[in-house]
């Protein structure tokens, strides 16, 4: 990707704003601290004078933003433990712990799910995504656990893709969350885009959104929280975490959308994708795999037991 230039007419409704404000919720993608970094640079002028970040902009104000390419990024083999629950020619499934990145990219340039991936197949991943996500059909947030599919070849790739897309994938996690559910049972059907006052965060909104839809079922119920599985039908980012926190329920230890009090110990969103469906791309075979809960959730279950919920 090359330079980027933007240029930002403010319109009398943003009269007011701090720039790095407005720049952050006027660029797609960048985040208030990279419009706080761009202005650290120079590199934003306010009618042709370079910007300070506490200025507030005025009416009819021209803003010249210049966006350097960024730093390219290579994936490397490396030698780390990977948990393989099935790999035949076309296809592998991992289960994936908590704390792994997926794939590579700023401020995690190594240490991925990627560059395990590299080291285990060398070079029978599919090409389609690139050479920063080789194989990757569907991502998992870093600290959400559990199980991927991945493929090992272009025809693969293409076959696993349109069952997502087909909503026939199936994609079974399992969260704690804040509070009681009053239902039993439901369907969060709601649209998710990236947030207009935080773009590092996802949000239910109309704005610049894609259909999410996320199935619910109450599994336990304990005095301060509920235990539930979701059923994804799309797969947006962070989707059943902003499904949660948009339902008044979020997922437990999550730093993003939980509330200041939820657990640290839990070091991230109580989630797990303990469950993989999928028609095998060549044998046309149905495949469906399961993983445990990890340790640091089943441990957090078992604190909640003194106060289960009949």
């Amino acid at each position: 990707m090359s330079e980027q230039n933007v240029r930002l007419v403010v319109t009398p409704e943003q009269e007011g704003q701090r720039v790095d404000v407005l720049v952050s919720e006027s660029v797609e993608d960048l985040t208030r601290s990279g419009a706080q970094k761009l202005l650290a640079d120079g590199t934003i002028t306010v009618n042709g004078k370079t910007a300070g970040k506490s200025l507030k902009v005025k009416s009819g104000d021209i803003l010249e933003i210049t966006i350097p390419a960024p730093l390219s990024i290579r994936a490397e083999a490396q030698d780390i433990p990977l948990c393989v629950v099935y790999e035949d020619d076309d296809l592998l499934v991992v289960d994936k712990p908590k704390g792994m990145v997926v794939h590579p990219a700023p401020g995690n340039p190594d240490g991925t799910l990627v560059n395990a991936l590299l080291y285990h197949c060398g070079d029978s991943l599919s090409g389609i995504n690139g050479e920063i996500r080789p194989g990757i059909v569907h991502r998992i947030d870093k600290d959400t656990s559990g199980l991927l599919v991945v493929a090992k070849n272009d025809f693969a790739h293409v076959e696993l893709q349109k069952q997502i897309q087909a909503h026939s994938f199936t994609r079974e996690y399992r969260a704690v969350v804040h509070g009681n559910f009053k239902e039993d049972s439901g369907t969060i059907d709601a649209p998710i885009g990236r947030n207009p006052k935080d773009r590092k965060k996802m949000a239910v909104t109309t704005q610049h959104s894609r259909e999410a839809v996320t199935h619910f079922e109450v599994l336990e119920r304990f005095r301060d929280y509920t235990y539930i599985k979701c059923i994804l039908e799309t797969g947006r980012t962070h989707q059943i975490r902003v499904h949660m926190a948009y339902k008044g329920h979020p997922v437990a230890g999550d730093p993003l959308y939980g509330p200041s009090n939820t657990p640290k110990s839990l070091q991230g969103q109580c989630l797990h994708a303990g469950l993989i469906g999928f028609i095998h791309p060549r044998t046309g075979e149905y495949m469906e795999f399961t993983s445990e809960l990890p340790e640091t959730f089943q441990k957090f279950l078992r604190g909640l037991e003194s106060t289960r919920r009949e």
